[in-house]
C-alpha cells in the first residue's frame, strides 16, 4: 500500500472514530430505579433520629381519618385502663389535638434515618401523673380479655430477653405512603418465644385500645414543627 493510501485510510478510521464517540456520548444516560428501605413522613422526607412526629391513623382509603388538616380525630394519646397506673395506648377521637408527640429510637444507634422492618423503640414525649417510661412495650395476656394491649411503661434500648416486649418495627402496608407497625422483635437471639402480630384496634364499649390483631391500624407519620 502506498504512502499516500495508507494516510486516507488513516484519516477515515479517525472520522469514523469521532462519530462513533459523539454517538455514544450523546446518548441519555439510564439513571438506576433506585428504591427506598426509609420510612417517609407525610411530606416525603425520611423520619429523623431525634425529631418529633405524630403517628397519624388513617382509613383504608388511604385518606386521614382526621377530620381536620391538623389530624384531630383519631389520635393517638395515653389512657388508664382498668386501674389508674400503668397507662395504655389508645385511638381518641378529639378534634382540637393532634396527638402526642412520637420518638422514635432504633436498635442500631448510629443510623441517621428510622428504616423499614427495623427494631426500634416508640416513645411518646409527655409526661404523666406516675413516674413512669412512655416508651411503648406489649403487655403479658389481660386476666380479663385474654387480649394483649400496647401500654407505657417499656424501657428503652438493652436489647435483650428482658426487654423482649418493648420492640417494634415499622413496615409498608399498600403503598408507599401508608404504614403499619408490627411486634415482631429480632433482639433475642435464643430461648426466646415470641408470638408475632399487628398493632391494631380492640373496639371495647366504645374506647379503641391498641393492642396486637390481624387487622393492623394503618397510619402515616407527620413532623412536629417546633
Amino acid at each position: 500500500m502506498s504512502t499516500t493510501n495508507y494516510l486516507k485510510l488513516l484519516h477515515i478510521l479517525q472520522i469514523l472514530f469521532s462519530l462513533s464517540y459523539l454517538t455514544t456520548s450523546q446518548q441519555p444516560s439510564k439513571t438506576p430505579i433506585t428504591t427506598t428501605t426509609s420510612v417517609l413522613d407525610t411530606d416525603g422526607h425520611e423520619l429523623q433520629i431525634g425529631l418529633k412526629y405524630t403517628i397519624l391513623p388513617i382509613n383504608q382509603n388511604g385518606s386521614s381519618s382526621s377530620s381536620s388538616s391538623s389530624g384531630g380525630v383519631g389520635v393517638l394519646a395515653l389512657e388508664a385502663k382498668n386501674r389508674p397506673c400503668p397507662f395504655y395506648v389508645i385511638q381518641k377521637n378529639i378534634e382540637s389535638s393532634n396527638g402526642l408527640p412520637t420518638r422514635f429510637i432504633p436498635i442500631d444507634n448510629n443510623q441517621q434515618v428510622i428504616n423499614l422492618s427495623t427494631d426500634l423503640n416508640i416513645v411518646f414525649v409527655a409526661s404523666t401523673i406516675f413516674v413512669q417510661s412512655t416508651a411503648w412495650k406489649v403487655g403479658g395476656a389481660d386476666e380479663r380479655t385474654g387480649k394483649r394491649y400496647v401500654m407505657s411503661g417499656g424501657m428503652i434500648g438493652r436489647p435483650g430477653i428482658e426487654t423482649i416486649s418493648n420492640w417494634f418495627k415499622i413496615e409498608r402496608y399498600g403503598n408507599n405512603e401508608s404504614y403499619k407497625i408490627v411486634f415482631c422483635p429480632r433482639v433475642c437471639s435464643s430461648n426466646c418465644k415470641i408470638v408475632c402480630g399487628n398493632v391494631g384496634v380492640f373496639n371495647e364499649n366504645g374506647k379503641k385500645w391498641l393492642g396486637l390483631i390481624d387487622e393492623p391500624l394503618v397510619v402515616r407519620f407527620k413532623k412536629v414543627l417546633n
